[in-house]
């Protein structure tokens, strides 16, 4: 299939499947047809990678990791170990991710009830609902 088709199929711009191929992340096939500027001929195979390149950004992968993470399993590197290493490690970030908005929403909507009650009383403070939030370097070491 051609970009345009592919693009449609796997609920993307036509832009960002070629982002993707510029950083390396799809890596189509070139067709005969289009002189100078080949066609790229994309697979049933690339649609299943492009599902997993969303899936990963939606569990909070960068483009880099998932680019990393993509050349270790096609290098057959992506043990179960591995795998498991790296979904405990992800799940550590999330739950950082997760203290951190939960304490803006905390301080959300303890301004919204300071404004809502005419501002009577001290006003939230944010330092008094981010002391939940972990340091970058906890997080891998408790998913370590």
């Amino acid at each position: 299939m051609l970009i345009s088709e592919f693009a449609r199929r796997a609920g993307m711009s036509t832009d960002t499947v070629r982002f993707y191929i510029r950083k390396g992340l799809l890596a189509p096939a070139t067709g005969m047809k289009g002189g100078s500027n080949p066609y790229q001929i994309f697979t049933e195979e690339h649609l299943e990678m492009a599902r997993m390149i969303r899936m990963a950004q939606s569990l909070g992968f960068s483009l880099r990791e998932i680019a990393a993470l993509s050349v270790e399993y096609y290098a057959g590197g992506m043990t179960p170990e591995r795998s498991l290493e790296l979904m405990r490690m992800q799940l550590a970030r999330l739950e950082d991710k997760a203290a951190q908005l939960n304490a803006m929403v905390d301080y959300t909507r303890a301004k919204v009830r300071w404004l809502e009650t005419g501002q009577k009383g001290s006003e939230p403070v944010f330092g008094d609902f981010e002391g939940c939030w972990a340091e970058p370097v906890a997080t891998a070491e408790r998913a370590a």
